[in-house]
């Protein structure tokens, strides 16, 4: 907490304005998008070794990669964002009841 100069005691945190959480929501669904693609394709990657399923020979991607990418990115576009806006109004409360404590 920072302390105001003056007076001593801890500044108040800021409310949340609902564009923050769209921010946040927003960037982290992209971020999922991208990294539950990529976790897909490596999942798919080892289910396909374990299968003893063949790679492309041209370019060694793995059996159904595509399928387990576009379910990943889904899977990825909807979790990323709901774990961090949970995080984001966790600390948000947290630093409020721990200014309300001191104040």
């Amino acid at each position: 907490m920072a302390k105001s100069p003056d007076s001593g005691s801890p500044s108040p945190v800021a409310p949340t304005s609902k564009a923050e959480y769209f921010g946040v929501g927003c960037f982290s669904a992209f971020a999922g998008f991208a990294a539950g693609g990529m976790i897909a394709v490596l999942i798919a990657k080892i289910v396909g070794g374990l299968s003893r399923c063949a790679p492309d020979a041209e370019t060694g991607a793995p059996c159904n990669w595509f399928t387990y990418m576009v379910f990943g990115m889904i899977i990825g576009t909807l979790v990323m964002p709901v774990v961090s806006l949970w995080f984001f109004r966790r600390g948000r409360a947290r630093a409020n009841a721990a200014n309300n404590d001191r104040g």
